[in-house]
């Protein structure tokens, strides 16, 4: 399976509370923080909704 490697390089301060659970559901809590997670759609779909503050490589 393939594997996606997402670090978050802008902050959250000023958005709303929604984008910002999504970063911790992602597992992400600092700036620069990256973590890699499994391609599935839903980790996909909560990339979509933050990919203004993370940058994302497939691994």
């Amino acid at each position: 399976m393939n594997k996606l490697r997402i670090t978050q390089v802008k902050s959250a301060i000023g958005y709303n509370k929604k984008q910002r659970a999504t970063l911790r559901g992602l597992g992400i809590r600092k700036m620069n923080q990256t973590v890699e997670l499994d391609s599935t759609p839903p980790i996909r779909g909560m990339v979509d909704k933050v990919i203004h503050l993370v940058k994302v490589e497939e691994v």
